[in-house]
């Protein structure tokens, strides 16, 4: 009988490995999908419209990567409610292989309505996978080491992004770079014979069969559909000013042009990011969830003001400032990860688990269409991303006043 258990566990084991690879891997997929549109814009653009003066380049870009973040943000509230109504797998496995066939889908476009078209839906699918797979982790991992792994999970994503510039030197030809799209779809194809549906959601079926979109929002909901928006949105639209505009910070610092000093600080901000959010599992067991809040909103609210307020040329300490600063930001985005979806009740998690991750998007997505003017009604880029940093002190005060202590605060409804 012993042997018995242990062989059941031991299969257990095994299928959470081969899940949790099969999330991370489609999560990286995600990054690289998401940036792709970036790294072969100009040669996309010259062969859908011909050149194009460089204002007109930076116009269109901004008007591209705004509808990928819309459909990404309606995506991930979408496949969240989808994934209440049909069951964790399903949606897993169809917003992997949805994301899988527009990336194709823009890779054979011949015209701009029809590119703009995809990426909009390529965005809808990576929205509602990243989503999905958090919630159906938090659901089938073991509570004791479930923080770990979801901080483990939220490196993929810029892993993925990394990635994408690998892909354009394999693949100069853009047409060929975007039929990456066809190992998300094998790998959906496979889902449907690995995945098994979560037992905790299984449970919560047979006991409500029937979801009401309007419970997330209902007023036993509303506060925490409210903390988890403030928080998630709040450290999201300031990685979003930071990572879009530190390279055009650096360089107004600089009196000549300095593409190694524009790269060191993204390599730098990419590497704290990842450290960061590697580590953030085992910062939540070593202080907690709500102190491990604290720290990544403090860290990143002084960060910001020493980094972008203090600083008139690029020096070491800059980079120092960036690691340290990244480090808590990439952390904020494991612990988060694990915070937000416990705050809802099975019926609901992932409904108002992609409410809370997206909602901010849309506030991002408006401003890339305009980031000319803010930067230049705000003073500069680095008044801009500084004023925008300032998100961090809602999310900190969101923290230190409404978020209880884990003890509270950790228990699944």
């Amino acid at each position: 009988m012993k042997n018995l258990e242990m062989s059941k566990t031991s299969k257990y084991t095994n299928y959470l490995a081969v899940v949790f690879v099969l999330c991370f891997i489609s999560n990286v997929l995600g990054g690289s999908v998401s940036t792709l549109i970036s790294v072969y814009l100009p040669v996309v653009i010259k062969d859908l419209q011909g050149d194009i003066a460089p204002n007109q380049l930076n116009n269109i870009s901004g008007v591209i990567n705004a509808f990928f973040i819309f459909g990404w943000a309606i995506g991930g509230f979408t496949w969240g409610v989808i994934s209440d109504r049909i069951g964790r797998r399903k949606a897993l496995v169809y917003s992997i292989a949805g994301y899988g066939v527009f990336t194709i889908l823009t890779g054979l476009m011949t015209s701009w309505e029809g590119l703009v078209l995809c990426r909009v839906m390529s965005g809808f699918g990576v929205g509602g996978e990243m989503v999905v797979a958090t919630t159906f982790i938090s659901e089938i991992w073991p509570k004791k080491n479930n923080a770990v792994m979801l901080g483990i999970l939220s490196i993929a994503f810029p892993i993925g992004i990394f990635a994408a510039g690998a892909i354009n030197v394999v693949l100069p030809d853009w047409h060929q770079g975007f039929l990456i799209g066809l190992i998300p779809l094998l790998m959906a194809v496979l889902g449907l014979f690995i995945i098994k549906e979560s037992e905790e959601w299984l449970l919560q079926k047979q006991k409500a069969s029937v979801f009401a979109l309007n419970n997330v929002f209902a007023q036993e909901n509303r506060k925490e559909v409210i903390i988890g928006s403030l928080l998630f949105g709040s450290m999201l639209i300031g990685l979003w000013a930071i990572f879009s505009w530190m390279p055009t910070w650096i360089q107004s610092l600089m009196v000549y042009d300095a593409p190694k000093e524009r790269g060191l600080s993204m390599m730098f901000l990419g590497m704290g990011g990842l450290a960061g959010g590697f580590l953030s599992g085992w910062l939540v067991k070593l202080i907690g969830l709500r102190k491990s809040m604290l720290s990544c909103f403090t860290v990143c609210t002084v960060m910001s003001f020493v980094l972008f307020k203090t600083n008139s040329t690029v020096t070491n300490i800059v980079y120092v400032e960036i690691v340290i600063m990244a480090l808590f930001f990439g952390a904020s985005q494991g612990v988060l990860s694990s915070y937000i979806p416990q705050l809802f009740p099975t019926a609901i998690r992932a409904t108002a688990t992609g409410f809370c991750f997206n909602v901010g998007r849309l506030f991002t997505g408006s401003a890339v269409l305009f980031i000319g003017v803010l930067v230049t009604g705000l003073g500069g880029y680095g008044n801009a991303i500084f004023l925008f940093s300032l998100v961090f002190v809602l999310g900190l005060l969101v923290t230190l006043f409404v978020v209880k202590d884990d003890k509270s605060s950790t228990n699944l409804k």
